[in-house]
């Protein structure tokens, strides 16, 4: 059994050895993993198929090659305040950027910024999907401000980029925005009249979801808004789809006008009834209606109570009040104290003249009114004609926008360091998810894994590599059932072991068998005994006792000991068998009463 014991704690041993090692090492690999992303150079990221607009702004020679800044003044506001000299700067983020990743950054705040840039090709709304995707990071929150982007129309307007203000025509303006509580994620289309040919602009419904968290956490986000030929349109956050609808359906105004409306000349008639109901002509008081009958009355069940003080007015003037110094009676009149409760009222049940209590009067039956009856000339709720609409249009293809020549940013904002990073425009989604991969996953990726614990990035390591889970089921569940085996098995072997006792003492002994400390206390007690008899026996040699007596006495004593001595032995050697004596068992014998 011993060495059962040590197998199973040598094989314990090795497994949880075993099992720290692998742990050890998975966080060393993945720990090397995320130092050469660290320290690796980062590669900006480039478009795997048709595109329109790329901008990872890690070039800055490139960026001032191909962005203008505005150099316009906006109308209708004072002349300090109107011109864009927001400052734009191309650095890299200053918290867990990676290395030789920049970005574009608005630098001011509480003044307006306008930048802008030609695409590479105009995107025309025809038979692909339009995706622009882009990246934004407050680095230092909103308090109130936008950090939206606007797709400019292809327009005489923006032959020059100089110009770009808040009037320059758009087709369409997208990203997030803020001020207060109103946390929004715009998406607006500007739509053109196709009756009288102007353009107004459609506002899409907010999503259900709250988005406040990107405009506190100082982490970069990723926003793609997808525009498909059915006019359908999908807006992401992070990869996660936070709004889908229809073009048709989900903006206000709606694109298409009712095809019918109230007719604005139509007036109500003077005679028209919209009374439903009216007091009933045929209706008479009744003869016994008093309408006389005041609502409340005086309690006649009520009495004065005992010790009421009749005489005694409730406030009386203060006794210790004095007249001011500057008190001008012909100025402020006649002076009087100011008045006070009275003190004898206090401990009395009241003062002054006393009146009962006022109840409601049960005979009290108001002004009587004719009952309601449904009026006879009743004409219903009136209601203008409905005309058609002179200015209905149907247009079913609301995605065939002005085309897009150019993008930029316009903005004000009352906070500074707002980085936009990684801005594509093109018209295949997988496009944008390849590169995203390139960018924006890899910061996020490093930013969870400089956010996670010990424990969060074996479990991510672990559902990246399945087969894992073996190796922990074998490693936790092998021990569990050595220990199980191992205690259970030890407790076994004592009771076994303890039976084998029972039956092979010759002692008498109660069914819980008697521990083999008191079988030595007892053996030691025998010899004591046996040693005391010796000294009598030779007392008695040298003496006038019994010879006889004491050699009688010194026999039973000796063969009592043997079987002491024996018993013991048997409980020593509890699985040894007496040698030449077959088969069969041996009988327990009784222990004799020891002499005191």
């Amino acid at each position: 059994m011993d060495q059962c014991r040590l197998l199973c704690l040598l094989l314990l041993g090795a497994v949880l050895v075993a099992h720290v090692q692998a742990t050890e090492s998975e966080s060393d690999n993945e720990d090397v993993t995320v130092e050469v992303e660290e320290t690796s150079d980062y590669s900006s990221p480039q478009p795997s198929g048709n595109y329109y607009f790329a901008e990872h702004f890690d070039d800055p020679q490139d960026f001032k090659r191909k962005w203008v800044l505005s150099e316009a003044k906006k109308e209708g506001i004072d002349e300090d305040i109107a011109k864009y000299d927001g400052v734009w700067e191309i650095e890299a983020p200053v918290r867990d950027g990676l290395s030789g990743d920049l970005g574009l950054v608005l630098k001011s705040k509480a003044k307006h910024a306008a930048i802008s840039s030609r695409l590479k090709k105009p995107f025309h709304f025809h038979d692909k999907p339009l995706v622009v995707q882009y990246e934004v990071l407050l680095q230092e929150g909103q308090e109130c401000g936008g950090s939206y982007l606007k797709l400019l129309s292809a327009d005489p307007a923006i032959s020059d980029l100089r110009n770009f203000q808040d009037k320059t025509p758009y087709s369409i303006m997208f990203g997030p925005d803020k001020c207060g509580n109103d946390h929004k994620l715009h998406f607006i289309f500007r739509h053109k009249n196709p009756k009288n040919l102007t353009f107004e602009e459609k506002h899409c419904s907010k999503p259900k979801e709250r988005l406040e968290e990107p405009f506190k956490d100082k982490q970069p986000h990723l926003y793609t808004l997808i525009i498909r030929p059915d006019n359908t349109f999908q807006i992401s956050v992070d990869h996660k789809i936070v709004k889908e609808g229809s073009l048709l359906e989900d903006f206000t105004p709606a694109v298409n006008p009712p095809a019918e409306i109230d007719d604005p000349n139509d007036k109500k008639p003077a005679d028209w009834d919209e009374t439903e109901k009216i007091p009933d002509p045929d209706a008479r008081k009744p003869v016994d209606w008093d309408e006389s009958a005041p609502a409340q009355i005086p309690d006649p069940t009520a009495s004065k109570p005992d010790g009421w003080l009749d005489n005694e007015p409730d406030m009386i003037p203060d006794p210790n009040a004095e007249k001011p110094d500057d008190w001008d009676n012909e100025m402020d009149g006649d002076w009087e104290a100011p008045l006070i409760p009275n003190p004898l009222c206090e401990k009395a049940a009241g003062c002054g003249e006393w009146s009962p209590p006022m109840i409601n009067n049960p005979e009290y039956k108001g002004k009587w009114r004719a009952p309601l009856v449904p009026n006879p000339n009743y004409q219903g709720r009136w209601k203008p004609r409905r005309i058609a609409n002179p200015d209905f249009f149907e247009d079913k293809h609301p995605f065939r926008m002005t085309s897009i020549a150019a993008v930029g940013f316009e903005l004000w904002s009352m906070s500074n360091m707002i980085l936009f990073d990684n801005l594509l425009i093109t018209d295949d989604p997988s496009v944008a998810a390849a590169y995203a991969a390139d960018s924006f996953d890899l910061k996020r990726k490093k930013l969870d894994l400089s956010a996670e614990s010990f424990v969060t990035r074996v479990i991510n390591y672990t559902n990246e590599n399945p087969w894992l889970y073996a190796v922990y089921i074998v490693a936790v569940g092998l021990p569990l059932v050595l220990i199980a085996v191992f205690f259970c098995g030890s407790s076994e072997s004592e009771e076994i072991k303890k039976a084998a006792r029972a039956k092979k003492t010759d002692m008498d002994l109660p069914d819980d068998v008697q521990d083999a400390n008191e079988l030595q206390d007892e053996l030691q007690d025998d010899q004591q005994l046996q040693g005391d008899e010796e000294d009598e026996e030779e007392d008695d040699e040298d003496g006038d006792g019994d010879g006889d007596e004491s050699e009688t006495g010194t026999a039973a004593t000796s063969s009592e000991t043997s079987r002491a001595s024996k018993s013991q032995l048997d409980l020593q050697e509890p699985d040894q068998t007496t040698e030449g004596s077959g088969d069969a068992p041996r009988s327990p014998r009784k222990r004799r009463a020891r002499k005191d």
